[in-house]
């Protein structure tokens, strides 16, 4: 199976007044194609800032970022957005929907933005895979936090993504909500034959992934695949 992200001796750093704070240090791994993949670790040890690099919304200081078979830091800010816009999905724990936008109209935005002709009806169909088929014209305010992160679920499948990031899915959810959308969440990228990046401080949601990656102040300390 082919990988669709490749990460060669990443390196960034963040300027603080006169002192420089190194958050990722020599990060070297891949991922294959439809691969599920957690990466984990304690608040501060560069995960967030790693998901970050790995779906080219910015720049490492060292190293390279292969994604989809493209190495983005030669890539100017525009070009970033194109493959992002191309390739790319992305869940919150804070859901990032618009609040002016119903339900229907916040999963079809990726696809109006790709001139897609049906962006509609996918939405639809998406909304009714997620069990929202009787939401699509409630706003955010009107839907529960579970609901609001089944609709930023499918909104981060409808424009096919080759690969998926998400960030602390579960962390604004209750247990057991938590817990549906991720059943949702895992479900719907098996179906649709898509790669799953998780960043997540919760172990027992890593160890539904295939492989995990384990951060320790910036440096990877281990990587192990756990489900085949």
């Amino acid at each position: 199976m082919s990988k669709i992200l490749n990460i060669r001796n990443l390196g960034k750093s963040y300027s603080s007044g006169s002192k420089k704070l190194t958050v990722l240090d020599n990060i070297t791994f891949d991922i294959k194609e439809r691969e599920s993949f957690a990466i984990v670790g304690p608040s501060g040890s560069g995960k967030t800032t790693l998901l970050g690099l790995c779906a080219g919304l910015d720049r490492p200081d060292l190293g390279t970022v292969e994604l989809c078979g493209t190495e983005i830091g030669t890539l100017t800010e525009d070009e970033r957005a194109v493959l992002r816009n191309r390739n790319v999905g992305f869940i919150f724990q804070d859901f990032q929907l618009l609040p002016t936008l119903t339900a229907l109209e916040n999963v079809a935005v990726p696809l109006e933005l790709q001139g897609a002709k049906n962006a509609i009806q996918i939405s639809k169909e998406l909304l009714e895979k997620v069990g929202l088929g009787d939401r699509f014209h409630h706003y955010p305010s009107q839907l529960s936090g579970g609901e609001q992160q089944r609709v930023a679920v499918a909104r981060a499948f409808s424009n096919k993504p080759s690969i998926l990031f998400a960030d602390e899915p579960t962390g604004n959810l209750d247990a057991e909500t938590g817990e549906n959308v991720i059943e949702l969440l895992f479900n719907l990228n098996t179906a649709l034959g898509t790669t799953l990046v998780i960043v997540t401080h919760d172990m027992e949601l890593a160890q539904k992934a295939q492989r995990i990656l384990r951060l320790k102040g910036g440096r990877i300390v281990e990587n192990v695949e756990i489900n085949s």
